[in-house]
């Protein structure tokens, strides 16, 4: 029976990327093009007069190309979600599928960018010809999104970037996760009267995902010093000979050696690895209202039941079908909606958390009748157990907001432009973010 059920949804799948066209995306023209008018505007001989006009005027390029509502999605398809390194070819379905989300969730055009030929001569991304590829994509986008890149060169590739281009540079695998689970985690801290700089965390992995986290959760006011890192050796310590120098930062002066050990009086733990790994004994070790967020996808490190019925306060997964999904749709549509939208010089730490607090805001504010509708058809279960309800839904099983909640992008995008505008990022000023907000509200809505 299950293998039936599996074949059925493989064939389901193949022939949804395969009909009635191949992919998933299309380029559509945004001006009409029916005649002869419309051709000497088009192309030749009015398209002209803008390209002299941006030779004079760079700056023009913003109002007379599409760049400003371009972001590239690169990928060479070395870290794959639940794949690993599958290659450019095999990896450009995901890409197709994130310029999908990016349209849907915040009318952002997005372009798929696999890029093949970047490994060095020991077969891993050799992060110089990625780096030089990226760079040479300026002109075109107002954005990049990184993706699907594996570590350590996916660190080095976006901290250069980020210095050599003018354009925000984003990669989701680090950042993405972060910023929803930060929000998720903030709002746990309030069901469990914790403040997250006396928080002990346990991290069970160390790659790119693992490590943004805690960098971000650090800047958000946890303490270096409260962490216990995992990887598959078990716990990053001091007496290490093996380490990057992103998991050095975590190594921990400790006798803990696995995670079993880690866990012992533990406030949060962060599942960023593999399944089934921890056990309820683990979870009834850990601190007062242990908080879990359990990520490792399909199979989370525990599942959600155990977890509570250890006594686990607040549970979250990568799952669509357990509460908490910690969801990087969540993240990336608003965040660079908000900072095309200020034409932003790049995405920083300050954009990061305005992102995280506004997905923590709206878990905690009441849910308007025409929001609440929308919400009840995308998550009849949700509606029927009440997790809307309430002048404040803030409760175990509703921490962080829901992907189809309509309020998700526009508030996200707000928050951002506005962090983008007090950090000196922004080169257009929004003087009225309420209007701002409901423009973005409506834009998506027509898209």
């Amino acid at each position: 029976m299950q293998k039936t059920l599996k074949a059925r949804f493989e064939k389901q799948s193949l022939d949804y990327h395969a009909k009635p066209v191949p992919g998933k995306i299309k380029v559509v023209s945004t001006k009409p093009c029916e005649g002869q008018a419309d051709l000497s505007m088009a192309y030749t001989p009015g398209v002209a007069v803008p390209c002299v006009k941006i030779n004079k005027e760079p700056n023009s390029v913003w109002e007379y190309t599409s760049k400003g509502n371009m972001v590239a999605v690169v990928s060479d398809g070395t870290a794959v979600l639940g794949l690993g390194n599958i290659g450019a070819e095999a990896g450009l379905p995901v890409m197709e599928g994130k310029a999908v989300l990016f349209k849907r969730f915040a009318d952002i055009d997005a372009i798929p960018l696999c890029i093949g030929k970047v490994a060095n001569s020991s077969g891993r991304t050799d992060a110089k010809k990625v780096i030089e590829t990226v760079e040479r994509l300026e002109p075109t986008f107002g954005g990049i999104n990184l993706e699907d890149i594996g570590a350590p060169a996916c660190f080095e590739i976006e901290q250069t970037l980020k210095k050599t281009m003018n354009i925000p540079v984003f990669h989701d695998d680090q950042h993405g996760t972060a910023i929803i689970s930060l929000a998720g985690i903030l709002n746990a801290l309030k069901l469990v009267n914790k403040d997250i700089s006396e928080c002990r965390f346990v991290v069970n992995g160390a790659g790119a995902a693992g490590i943004a986290c805690s960098e971000f959760y650090i800047t958000a006011g946890a303490r270096r010093e409260n962490f216990l890192m995992c990887d598959s050796k078990g716990v990053i310590h001091a007496d290490r000979t093996d380490l990057t120098p992103e998991k050095k930062r975590f190594a921990a002066k400790t006798k803990a050696r696995t995670l079993e050990d880690a866990l012992k009086g533990a406030d949060i733990f962060l599942g960023l690895s593999v399944g089934n790994i921890i056990t309820r004994a683990m979870v009834r070790s850990m601190a007062r209202g242990p908080i879990i967020f359990a990520m490792a996808n399909p199979v989370p490190e525990i599942f959600p039941q155990d977890a509570w019925d250890a006594g686990a306060a607040v549970v979250g997964t990568g799952r669509t079908d357990f509460p908490n999904q910690v969801n990087n749709v969540l993240g990336f549509p608003g965040i660079f909606r908000g900072a095309l939208d200020v034409r932003a010089k790049d995405i920083n730490e300050e954009m990061k958390l305005a992102a995280a607090r506004a997905l923590a805001e709206l878990a905690c504010q009441k849910v308007p009748p025409a929001v609440l509708k929308m919400l009840k058809v995308a998550y009849p279960e949700d509606a029927k157990n009440k997790v809307f309800d309430g002048d404040c839904p803030l409760k175990a099983t509703y921490v962080i907001p829901k992907p189809f909640d309509p309020r998700v992008v526009p508030h996200v995008a707000r928050c951002v432009a506005e962090a983008a505008m007090d950090t000196g990022m922004a080169q257009v000023w929004i003087d009225d973010l309420d209007a701002y907000e409901k423009a973005v509200t409506a834009r998506i809505k027509k898209a």
